[in-house]
């Protein structure tokens, strides 16, 4: 059985971002879009992240997502070496919360873009969305699932809308 060709990486600096990037995973599941996870550090391991960067789109790598907590440098180091959009997840940290991670991530210079998500669990979240969007732009099928997926989210909010007018309330 042949592997499905990766579409989207995801990064993280250290083992410790896996459980909040794991919502970036979970999500492309539910889309079956092909993806990988790996640990590489900007700072730790500058030589992995090059050779990464330089590689991922000849591999068919069509997005990068890449949490870093911290000084978050690595969506950063991979958008100055490749082509490939790059979507950034700044983690939450026990220091400043995640806003040094944020501010890390979203203060790119004029030139090199990274795309940048909320903090944390939310953000990995809407980077793999984001990621599902930018792929569907070609793909009918995919942008038809993306619909899909948002109407469901409509439909909940209705539905819990219609449970919460439903209750009774003290002295109406």
């Amino acid at each position: 059985m042949q592997k499905e060709q990766t579409l989207v990486s995801i990064l993280m600096g250290s083992q410790s971002d896996y459980e909040t990037l794991n919502e970036a995973s979970a999500v492309l599941g539910q889309f079956a879009i092909p993806h990988e996870v790996r640990v590489i550090s900007a700072h730790r391991t500058p030589e992995a992240a090059r050779e990464f960067a330089l590689s991922a789109e000849e591999r068919g790598v069509k997005l990068i997502i890449a949490g870093a907590g911290k000084a978050a440098h690595l969506a950063g180091v991979l958008a100055s070496m490749t082509l490939l959009p790059v979507i950034g997840v700044p983690m939450k940290t026990s220091d400043l919360g995640g806003l040094d991670s944020l501010l890390s991530t979203v203060q790119m210079p004029g030139g090199i873009p990274v795309a940048t998500v909320a903090i944390g669990s939310a953000g990995a979240k809407n980077a793999a969305l984001l990621a599902v969007a930018i792929l569907a732009l070609n793909n009918p099928d995919l942008r038809a699932r993306l619909a899909a997926y948002r109407e469901a989210m409509t439909r909940a909010v209705e539905k819990s809308d219609a449970e919460i007018q439903a209750l009774p309330r003290p002295g109406a």
